[in-house]
């Protein structure tokens, strides 16, 4: 395999989706943090004390708030679930380039305000702080991207592979039907629980996959949600993602990587994701059933 196709390989691998809920705040934190200490410490370009407008330290905070506040903008951003499912080192390599992209810009604004020169609004300055963004930002992410996603994967295909020896029973067949009821009454039916795979949500309806002789599907008018808690007092039934309800008895096997895990269903050629925050109950569960 020639270098240029292992990169391509390692680009397309999954990778977590950081960018909403609390994750999103940590990092902007952890963020802040790391750009005072090292500006301030380290000093990494040029420091012309007779510019300054404020003590150095101040100089740095002000400078660290930029990429922690873009960060945090990030919120406001819609995502779907399925970009988070969909989501690859290529793809955070690039929101992280456009992301550094921003950071130079905002620095560049604020430099009327700490930096007595006038040719702040140049565009050598503007060129400068780009530059000096990328230069120190891309230093970080490709090094904390690469052993983030190296320490993921390990750890979940470490955990997927003790899943699949410690788990090989199979179940009896116990022909239990229990009755769905739906948004319309016409609709209502009957769901025989050795036969469901698993159920995904589209909206308002969701998508019943069932494992008989072929995999059949059917569509309700029924959310996950309801369909959940009518299932709850059945144990194998589990939801492994926001969208996906889950007959654990009908996993063929479990894969890992550094989004979490994959399950291969039997009968069914996709694979059903597990989310970052459900993984240590689906363990349990899982190892329950």
């Amino acid at each position: 395999m020639t270098r240029q196709n292992k990169i391509k390989i390692y680009l397309s691998q999954p990778y977590p989706f950081y960018y909403r809920g609390n994750n999103l705040w940590i990092i902007a934190g952890l963020l802040f943090l790391m750009s005072v200490t090292f500006n301030y410490i380290f000093e990494p370009f040029n420091v012309y004390v007779p510019e300054h407008k404020f003590n150095y330290f101040w100089i740095s905070f002000i400078h660290a708030c930029s990429p922690a506040l873009i960060i945090g903008l990030f919120s406001i951003y819609p995502t779907k679930p399925k970009t988070e499912e969909n989501w690859s080192v290529q793809k955070e390599i690039i929101l992280i380039a456009f992301f550094l992209l921003l950071v130079g810009i905002a620095q560049f604004l604020i430099r009327d305000f700490i930096y007595n020169n006038p040719n702040n609004w140049s565009w050598r300055y503007l060129y400068e702080e780009i530059r000096n963004s990328f230069l120190i930002g891309s230093l970080f992410a490709v090094l904390l991207t690469s052993l983030n996603h190296n320490r993921l994967n390990k750890k979940h295909i470490k955990n997927a592979n003790a899943i699949n020896l410690s788990h090989r029973v199979k179940k009896a067949k116990t022909n239990l039907s229990v009755l769905i009821t739906t948004q319309l009454k016409s609709d209502d039916f009957k769901l025989n629980l050795d036969s469901f795979l698993f159920a995904k949500a589209e909206g308002n309806y969701v998508v019943l996959f069932l494992n008989e002789h072929a995999t059949n599907k059917l569509i309700k008018r029924i959310t996950l949600k309801e369909l959940e808690k009518i299932l709850t007092p059945y144990s194998n039934i589990k939801k492994t993602h926001r969208s996906y309800l889950v007959n654990l008895h009908q996993i063929k096997s479990v894969t890992g990587n550094a989004q979490g895990y994959k399950l291969e269903l039997n009968n069914y050629h996709e694979k059903i994701p597990v989310s970052r925050n459900m993984i240590k109950e689906f363990e349990s569960k899982f190892n329950a059933v």
